[in-house]
């Protein structure tokens, strides 16, 4: 590690550092290796501040101690890092002005890709929810092959992002709240494993050892709210981690989506709100998508289908429509003329036309789903 990269190490570990002190020693001139070389009193004199744990020199030798044992871990385990004072700092995070003084990333993937989207959920995603994930990251996947997608390796909806990133050979980058000497939660650790394998990587802003708190998972979703073009939020309850990323996307310019769901479902509270607040775009197609963030594809490997989100349906095609959209697995046809009230013959003829009309499929075992988005 070179010098630089070491002193940008040491930034993350003196007490106080943060994203508008590092501006401000840019704006006065005072670079990073002056402001370990400097005295107390010649840094507070070229920083205009006068009392603050920073200032003190055996502070700022301990912090540069302890980036060298950083660096050590680092070089064993091929970490990268990038403080704000380095060129290649991801550019659209650095319009944060909290950004992290120092992000530590394990893996390839570029973190100033030309399309970048976060995708964002709770951890009790539905069918529904990851259904869509799946499908919109495939259709997206055919017209930006380098797309990148960010997402925090949570369970559910963040893991649901990872594997269709992966399963259509697109770099995903996962944000985590924690050091990377560990992965949490633990049953990822094989998601965290082939995400570096196939070209993505692992962030985070702490150093090696800091374990997974509460607030650091609030900290971690700014990351993923402002280092990429937009946030879609796939299914959210009117409070949690995904609503905190949302407010802070919008809060920086970021274009906001959230995919609808039906009124009364607890896991589509928060994304029916954020739709009917006008704070977010309804999610739909990928095309839908891609005219919402003006991105033009440079070249299309394929021709997605255009998926309707919602069919428009009447009668008891509605019915089976409304009890296949949120169940769980496919239904066999007993469960769906009991859910229905349907009565056999007719349920037969209507699941016969809206398999005739690319609406649902059927599954071995007489079981139905519907077709994915």
């Amino acid at each position: 590690m070179d010098s630089h990269r070491l002193l940008g190490v040491a930034l993350s570990f003196v007490p106080g550092m943060d994203a508008s002190l590092v501006r401000h020693m840019d704006k006065e001139g005072v670079t990073v290796e002056e402001f370990f070389a400097a005295s107390q009193q010649e840094l507070s004199r070229r920083l205009g501040v006068r009392s603050a744990a920073f200032l003190d020199k055996m502070m700022r030798d301990e912090a540069l101690f302890k980036a060298k044992k950083e660096s050590e871990f680092m070089e064993r385990h091929g970490i990268k890092s990038f403080s704000l004072t380095d060129e290649d700092y991801p550019s659209r995070l650095a319009d944060n002005d909290k950004a992290p003084v120092t992000l530590f990333k394990l893996g390839d993937a570029d973190l100033d890709a030309e399309s970048m989207l976060s995708i964002v959920g709770t951890r009790h995603a539905t069918a529904y929810g990851m259904r869509y994930v799946a499908n919109l990251v495939e259709d997206l996947a055919a017209y930006f092959p380098g797309l990148v997608i960010v997402s925090g390796l949570a369970l559910g909806i963040d893991s649901a992002a990872h594997e269709a990133a992966l399963s259509n050979r697109l770099p995903t980058v996962a944000v985590v709240a924690h050091g990377l000497n560990t992965i949490y939660p633990a049953v990822n650790r094989d998601l965290a494993r082939r995400i570096i394998a196939a070209g993505g990587a692992i962030l985070s802003e702490y150093p090696s050892g800091v374990t997974p708190y509460k607030s650091r998972f609030l900290e971690r979703n700014r990351i993923v709210a402002t280092m990429t073009d937009a946030v879609l939020v796939a299914e959210s309850a009117e409070k949690g981690g995904a609503m905190s990323t949302a407010a802070v996307a919008s809060s920086y310019g970021r274009e906001l989506i959230a995919l609808p769901g039906r009124i009364g479902d607890e896991m589509s509270a928060g994304c029916n709100r954020l739709i009917r607040s006008q704070k977010a775009m309804m999610a739909g197609s990928a095309v839908e998508i891609m005219s919402m963030l003006g991105w033009q594809p440079k070249s299309i490997a394929a021709t997605p289908k255009q998926r309707d989100l919602f069919p428009e349906l009447e009668g008891k095609e509605k019915l089976i429509y409304d009890a296949l959209r949120f169940a769980q697995e496919p239904m066999p046809v007993d469960a769906l003329r009991e859910r229905t009230g349907i009565p056999i013959h007719d349920l037969m003829a209507s699941l016969g036309e809206m398999e005739f009309d690319g609406i649902i499929q059927r599954l071995p075992g007489n079981r139905f789903s519907l077709i994915p988005y």
